[in-house]
C-alpha cells in the first residue's frame, strides 16, 4: 500500500483495489498532556486509544448505513486498528464542521463574554477550516460560496447532513445515560460527486459528559460498545 497522508491521529493508505485505508494510532489531540478534541497539536499518546477510536467509528458508521445517512465507510479490522473506506475529495484543505449542544471548548473561549459554560445550544451547527497555523478560523455561508470552497446547495446539504448525524449519535448515548455536548465531523465528495461523511466518529471528536463529568475516550468506547 501506498501512503498517502500522515495526519495527527490516523495514517493514510491507497490500497490495490483503489480504495483508502485509514490506520487508526494512539495518538490524541490536545495540550500539555490533556486532551482536547478542538486541539490542533498531538497532546498525549495513550495506549489502546486507536482501537477504542475504531471501535466506536465502526458502531457509529454502521448504523449510519443502516438508516442510509451517506458516508465513506465500507469494513474495518479492529485488530489491526484499520478502516477501509472509499476515496473522497474534501472541500479546499479541509473543513471541520462542529454541531454543538453546550457551550464547551473553543465556542465558548471564543463567546465567553456572552455564553456560560454548559450553556444550551440547541445544536448549532458551525463550520471552520482545517488550518493549524490559524488555528482553525470559523467561517460563515457567505464567506465560503465567495471563497469557493462550498456552493450555497453544498452547505445545506452538509449542515442538515450534520444534524441528522449528530442527533443520531446524540440519541445513542442517551441509551447510556450520556450527555452529548458536541461533535465534530468531516465531509468530501465520492467519486461520483456525492456529499458524503468521512473521517471518524470516536471519542476523540466529541465531548460527552454523565452527570456533569467529561468521560474520557477510550472510557466512552468501553460504555458505548460493550453496552
Amino acid at each position: 500500500m501506498k501512503l498517502i497522508y500522515s495526519g495527527k491521529t490516523k495514517d493514510v493508505y491507497q490500497t490495490e483495489e483503489g480504495n483508502m485505508l485509514l490506520k487508526f494510532k494512539d495518538d490524541v489531540t490536545g495540550e500539555n498532556g490533556v486532551f482536547d478534541p478542538g486541539a490542533n497539536t498531538v497532546g498525549l499518546t495513550m495506549e489502546g486509544a486507536g482501537k477504542a477510536g475504531l471501535k466506536l467509528t465502526t458502531l457509529f458508521f454502521q448504523k449510519l448505513n443502516k438508516k442510509g445517512i451517506p458516508n465513506h465507510y465500507i469494513d474495518s479490522d479492529i485488530e489491526e486498528a484499520t478502516m477501509t473506506v472509499i476515496p473522497a475529495t474534501q472541500f479546499g484543505e479541509g473543513l471541520e464542521v462542529i454541531c454543538r449542544y453546550k457551550a464547551v471548548g473553543s465556542f465558548l473561549r471564543r463567546y465567553g463574554k456572552y455564553a456560560t459554560e454548559g450553556q444550551k445550544l440547541d445544536g448549532f451547527v458551525e463550520i471552520t477550516l482545517k488550518d493549524d497555523e490559524r488555528q482553525d478560523p470559523p467561517i460563515n455561508e457567505d464567506a465560503l460560496k465567495m471563497l469557493g470552497i462550498l456552493t450555497k446547495e453544498e452547505y445545506q446539504v452538509i449542515k442538515n447532513l450534520t444534524a441528522k448525524i449528530a442527533e443520531m449519535v446524540k440519541e445513542e448515548l442517551i441509551k447510556r445515560e450520556i450527555e452529548l455536548y458536541d461533535i465534530k465531523l468531516e465531509f468530501g465528495k465520492d467519486p461520483d460527486g456525492n456529499i458524503i461523511l468521512i473521517d471518524e466518529i470516536s471519542g476523540g471528536n466529541m465531548r460527552a459528559y454523565k452527570e456533569g463529568q467529561y468521560i474520557p475516550p477510550m472510557e466512552l468506547e468501553r460504555i458505548v460498545v460493550s453496552s
